[in-house]
């Protein structure tokens, strides 16, 4: 028929021969497509995520592309996810072995604006790898660690969280939980506000701010209340002469910073008179106009006053330009060094390389940072407790392969996307031995805990008495939780270092475990008999110094 059509001349053409020739038209080119796209392959994003302004967005259990230095830790993820579902749909050898599904939602790429940097997102996927590889080493079920990009800035979470949604459907192998959470900002708030509403368990391991709290979102992290608790305690013992002064990132869309400085006013306000002594910035995290990190105010001010005590509410990312400007000013005559304070997972290695040592030298001034890890840890002068040596042996062999850097532990990311994947890993384990009666059945008659499972094992209250029952214990400490609602999900029992640098000339200050002491009480001053005595991460700090 179509070749009659074409030979009807020189008669014009009338509807139906249009309608061929359109249709042949949009044929060759679906053809045409479809064969460009079958020799391209999946793209740069894979099968399962879409490129959003230069971001791979979703949910994957496969390799992408990201930034270099982060590909090949991608593609061991990949690599151990691929073991784990063929070690159930069809083993080389021994039973199969059924598995549940952990994501990673976080960025996957980074600007200089960016909350997180490419250097701690690295350690953070290398910390949580460390973690599935020892978890599926034992029994019960093995894990698939999810690769979920929300996008360089946090704002593109709704497909992901949709695509999370969906995958806790799954009756084969569910998602039980979520991990990865980096950093306070709105965008972050709506996320995890989210994942409470499809009731997602999901633990953010480097969340500090005391204000980002949803009934399915707990915490590894001790928050900037309790850091500044620690902080207390510190000056407490080292109160030089109050002469205070706060340099605040002003910038209202970081959840962070803003919480913090409140945090810092409510603590030290009056006693170093921070309402007078004060001068603000804007960090390089975000996209505010104007130039980051003028510093010339503050530390003009800082040189004027004397000043002894600053405490620095921002981002780690500018306090290097921070320590730079103060460098450029010296000592302005102080005869007394200046003490830094800060807060944060850990000392991130910017911080603590030889130009900025200088620096400080030069400002006759030492950082002291509340922290959820201490360096001493892992430079032998502490002695490690079993879950810190078994991760320690697992991430060394990590960072060998994947050239992560003499420091890569001490910005405590790897550790705290480990203790945070290891949290959502025994509450499945805990799970799953009680449902099954220990894993004696058949692997087909196994039950396969749910995230609701898995949240209600997080719930329930570890807290006996003045110790934990059933507490995580990570590589950064120990975690538990009081039940539902109670404490909004931050956990209790974990150490909060206080670490200086560089190590001052005195001896360090140490303080006596606190298990039993209230909140807001020294190490060792004895409780009042109505005091709740539950043991709190504010109240008992290591305070020690890093080795010069």
């Amino acid at each position: 028929m179509l070749l009659r059509l074409f030979r009807r001349h020189p008669r014009e053409w009338g509807p139906l021969e249009w309608l061929a020739v359109v249709g042949i038209g949009a044929l060759v080119a679906a053809a045409i497509t479809i064969a460009v796209t079958m020799a391209q392959g999946p793209g740069r994003c894979g099968d399962d995520l879409r490129d959003i302004d230069g971001d791979c967005v979703g949910v994957t259990e496969e390799a992408f592309e990201a930034d270099p230095g982060i590909e090949s830790l991608i593609g061991a993820v990949a690599d151990e996810n691929a073991r784990v579902k063929r070690d159930w749909e069809d083993p080389p050898s021994g039973p199969r072995i059924p598995y549940v599904r952990i994501a990673l939602m976080m960025p996957f790429t980074a600007d200089d604006h960016s909350a997180m940097t490419a250097d701690m997102i690295r350690r953070g996927i290398a910390g949580a790898l460390a973690a599935q590889r020892q978890a599926n080493r034992f029994g019960g079920p093995h894990y698939q660690l999810l690769l979920a990009p929300d996008g360089r800035n946090l704002d593109q979470w709704e497909p992901v969280v949709d695509r999370l949604a969906e995958l806790t459907k799954d009756t084969r192998a569910p998602l039980v939980g979520v991990t990865g959470i980096p950093s306070s900002t709105p965008e972050t708030r709506k996320a995890i506000a989210a994942l409470s509403r499809h009731s997602i368990p999901t633990v953010g391991p480097v969340i500090t701010a005391a204000n980002m709290n949803s009934p399915y979102f707990f915490k590894t992290s001790p928050n900037n209340d309790q850091f500044a608790r620690a902080l207390k305690l510190y000056l407490d013992r080292k109160p030089a002469r109050h002469r205070g002064f706060l340099v605040w990132d002003h910038r209202s869309e970081d959840v962070y910073s803003q919480n913090l400085r409140s945090v810092f006013e409510r603590h030290f306000g009056d006693a170093y008179d921070l309402t007078n002594h004060n001068s603000n910035f804007t960090g390089t995290s975000g996209t505010d106009k104007g130039i980051p990190q003028r510093f010339t105010d503050a530390v003009q001010k800082i040189c004027n006053e004397k000043s002894d005590t600053v405490f620095f509410a921002g981002r780690d990312q500018d306090l290097p330009a921070f320590m730079e400007r103060m460098a450029q000013e010296g000592s302005c005559g102080r005869t007394t060094t200046l003490r830094i304070l800060k807060v944060g997972i850990g000392l991130e290695p910017t911080l603590t390389g030889d130009a900025p040592r200088r620096w400080l030298d030069e400002a006759r001034a030492t950082i002291v940072d509340a922290s959820a890890v201490d360096p001493a840890w892992w430079a032998g002068k502490a002695k490690p407790k079993k879950a810190l040596g078994r991760f320690l042996d697992s991430f060394e062999e990590i960072g060998a392969q994947h050239k992560l850097g003499k420091k890569a532990l001490d910005d405590g990311y790897a550790v705290m996307y480990h203790d945070a994947f290891t949290l959502l890993a025994g509450a499945v384990d805990r799970t799953f031995a009680e449902i099954n009666e220990g894993g004696k059945k058949a692997p087909e008659a196994l039950s396969i805990p749910t995230k609701d499972d898995v949240y209600n094992t997080l719930i329930i209250p570890s807290i006996a008495g003045d110790g934990c029952s059933s507490c995580l214990v990570g590589a950064g400490g120990t975690y538990g939780f009081e039940g539902p609602g109670r404490n909004d999900q931050w956990a209790v029992c974990k150490p909060v270092p206080v670490v200086e640098f560089p190590s001052s000339a005195a001896p360090a200050i140490r303080a006596r475990p606190a298990s039993t002491a209230p909140t807001g009480t020294a190490p060792g001053t004895p409780a009042p008999p109505d005091a709740d005595r539950r043991p709190r991460a504010a109240v008992q700090p290591v305070l020690r110094a890093t080795p010069p």
